[in-house]
C-alpha cells in the first residue's frame, strides 16, 4: 500500500441505532463491520457513549474479537471509558466531547483549557498501546495543546464546512475548507498524523481527500444512509472510489 494511500475509517454507530429501535439483535452491527472490511474499510470506528444509546459494551467486546482490521474507539475523557479502552486496548483511541443532550457530536474538544487534566488521561492510554487521537476544530491553539499533551493525532471536525455546504452557503464552506487546509498543514508540521470527519458526503468528502497531509477519513452516518438505498457493499465503495480519485 502506497505511503500516498488514504485511510477509510467506516463509524458503524448507526446500524446500532436502527437495532435499538427496535431493542432486538436486528441489524448487527458486527456484520456491518465485516461487509465494511469486504467494501474496503481500513477500520472501524465505534463510539461507546455514556447513555449507549448506539453501540453497546458487547458491541466492543465482540468488535475486538471479530475485526482483522483496526478499531477506532470513540470515547469521552471518563473514568469509565478510560477503564474500557485500557481493557480492551484497541488501536486507537479517539477523545471526543460529549454532551447526553446532543443528537451527534456537536464540536471539537477544548483542549486548551483542559491540558493538564487531558494529559494525564491519555497517558495510560499510550502507555498500553492505544494511538490516541484527539477530536477537534480547525483552530490553531487547539492543535497546539493537542501536541502538548502528548496526543499522535488529531482528527479535525469537518462538520462545519460539510454544513455550510449543504446549506447553499458558499462563502462560508470554502471559509471552513481553507480552514481545514491551514491546519491539516499545521499539525502535519508539528509532527501530528492528521485524519478528518463528520458529516463528509460524497458531494464534501473530495475536497478534504484531496489534502496531501490528511491521512485518514471516518464517515460513519451518511455512509449508513446511503446503504438503505444501494446496499452498504456499494455505497462504501463509491466513497472509497471518490477518496481514490481526489487523492490521485
Amino acid at each position: 500500500m502506497s505511503d500516498n494511500h488514504l485511510r477509510l475509517g467506516v463509524n458503524i454507530d448507526h446500524v446500532a441505532t436502527v437495532r435499538n429501535a427496535r431493542g432486538g439483535a436486528y441489524p448487527d452491527p458486527l456484520r456491518a463491520a465485516k461487509l465494511a472490511e469486504e467494501a474496503g474499510a481500513d477500520g472501524i470506528t465505534a463510539h461507546l457513549r455514556e447513555d449507549r444509546r448506539h453501540i453497546s459494551d458487547a458491541d466492543i467486546d465482540g468488535l475486538m474479537e471479530v475485526l482483522s482490521v483496526p478499531l477506532n474507539f470513540e470515547m469521552a475523557a471518563t473514568d469509565e471509558m478510560q477503564k474500557i479502552a485500557l481493557r480492551h486496548k484497541p488501536h486507537a483511541v479517539c477523545i471526543v466531547p460529549e454532551k447526553r443532550e446532543e443528537r451527534t457530536t456537536e464540536g471539537g474538544l477544548e483542549v486548551a483549557r483542559e491540558e493538564n487534566k487531558l494529559a494525564h488521561f491519555i497517558a495510560p492510554l499510550r502507555d498500553v498501546g492505544c494511538r490516541v487521537s484527539i477530536f477537534i476544530a480547525a483552530d490553531q491553539r487547539q492543535i497546539e495543546a493537542a501536541h502538548r499533551i502528548g496526543a499522535e493525532v488529531i482528527e479535525l471536525h469537518t462538520g462545519a464546512y460539510c454544513d455550510a455546504f449543504s446549506e447553499g452557503r458558499e462563502d462560508d464552506a470554502a471559509w471552513e475548507l481553507e480552514a481545514l487546509r491551514q491546519m491539516s498543514t499545521f499539525a502535519h508540521s508539528l509532527g501530528l498524523e492528521v485524519h478528518a470527519g463528520h458529516g463528509l458526503t460524497y458531494d464534501t468528502v473530495m475536497p478534504i481527500a484531496a489534502f496531501p497531509e490528511v491521512r485518514e477519513l471516518n464517515i460513519g452516518h451518511f455512509l449508513i444512509g446511503e446503504s438503505i438505498f444501494l446496499g452498504l457493499d456499494p455505497a462504501i465503495r463509491e466513497m472509497r472510489r471518490l477518496m481514490d480519485v481526489a487523492r490521485a
